[in-house]
């Protein structure tokens, strides 16, 4: 028998979330996401840091749930989407396209996240047409022992109640009057405690994290390399969530959630630190070994692309495919790129960004 679903808070919960150790919290995590926004908006194309970043926290994001791929799978899943590949590697390619997606929405809404958008998300990251559970039955049992340890709500109106309440509260600016990085933290919490969908909650709420805060004005664009932190410290977050629920632990929770934050915005920032200086290293190399071919748009392209092909450079620049290939080919004799060969098709890939990515995320 179905235990009895556990009864969730109204947001902001009744008690104080601007203790000192959290303000202290706070003011460094709002720093270090400062910083991120600043140097981001140094990069001249916000594609190529939508683009490559997306992978790394889908893979990161997914790795937390236990579907695991290697950069070079994920990359080639991207590259060639129509080949078949690795299971894991499509999921989290579905997991890139919809936080894309995401933020598109968001822009078109003009900064409104909806729960039509999170359906939508949700359909394209487990590609079912399905929405809100309606079925009971869901409960998070502990993966080691198999015991239930929390039973979200079972009712299909219920649900769809909580998502209606926490939509205002996502939506509304002015009601709490608390910081955005703490209401990020209590619509996290919630989103997961409801668990309105089938599955995909935890990848889906943790897009839902970065689209707040680019919704909030803290990022122009959802780049922050959030998950990694939480995989680092995976026991952590599901006692915490689970503390919350059973006891008020709400300090704690937005504690972790902070730190999260603030370690994850140095990771980020190392990372859009190391894009920029290898596309002003490769923009000085291009600019004297390769003057006739040198453009900012093919710098873009393999920046945006780890992995390119003909057919990118084709269409991001607006040449013909004989050029394009061209182009490819003497970056290839030059060492800008690898040419490497997949079935029928060739790929080039720019092996010292490829690199750092490994880099970064080995040390995190």
């Amino acid at each position: 028998m179905l235990a009895s679903p556990s009864l969730l808070p109204l947001l902001p919960p009744s008690t104080d979330l601007e203790t000192v150790p959290v303000l202290k919290a706070l003011a460094l995590a709002n720093r270090a996401l400062a910083e991120l926004k600043g140097r981001a908006a140094t990069i001249p194309n916000p594609a190529i840091l939508i683009d490559t970043l997306s992978l790394q926290e889908a893979m990161a994001s997914s790795e937390i749930e236990n579907i695991v791929t290697t950069q070079d799978e994920l990359f080639r899943a991207a590259l060639f989407p129509e080949s078949p590949g690795s299971a894991a590697a499509k999921e989290v390619a579905r997991y890139s396209a919809t936080l894309k997606l995401g933020h598109e929405r968001l822009r078109q809404m003009k900064g409104i996240i909806s729960n039509n958008t999170l359906i939508e998300m949700f359909r394209l990251l487990k590609g079912v047409d399905e929405g809100f559970r309606v079925t009971p039955g869901t409960v998070l049992r502990n993966e080691t022992t198999g015991e239930t340890v929390y039973v979200p709500p079972q009712d299909a109106r219920e649900i769809a109640e909580h998502m209606s309440a926490l939509e205002r509260f996502v939506n509304d600016d002015e009601a709490s009057g608390l910081d955005p990085l703490i209401k990020m933290a209590l619509i996290h919490h919630q989103f997961e405690s409801i668990h309105p969908f089938s599955d995909g909650n935890g990848r889906i709420g943790r897009i839902l994290n970065v689209l707040y805060l680019t919704r909030a004005g803290l990022l122009d664009a959802p780049i922050l390399y959030l998950s990694r932190h939480i995989i680092r410290n995976k026991a952590d977050y599901y006692r915490l969530l689970q503390a919350g629920r059973d006891d008020g632990a709400w300090e704690h929770w937005v504690l972790y959630m902070l730190q999260a934050v603030a370690e994850s915005s140095k990771t980020t920032l190392e990372l859009v630190e190391g894009i920029g200086k290898r596309m002003a290293d490769t923009k000085l190399r291009l600019r004297k070994e390769l003057p006739r071919l040198y453009s900012q748009d093919l710098l873009n392209n393999l920046f945006r692309h780890p992995y390119t092909r003909i057919e990118f450079v084709k269409n991001d620049l607006g040449v013909s495919r004989l050029t394009a290939a061209k182009y490819l080919d003497e970056l290839a004799k030059h060492n800008f790129v690898q040419k490497l060969r997949a079935g029928r098709s060739n790929y080039y890939v720019n092996a010292p960004l490829v690199q750092m990515f490994l880099d970064v995320s080995g040390r995190r």
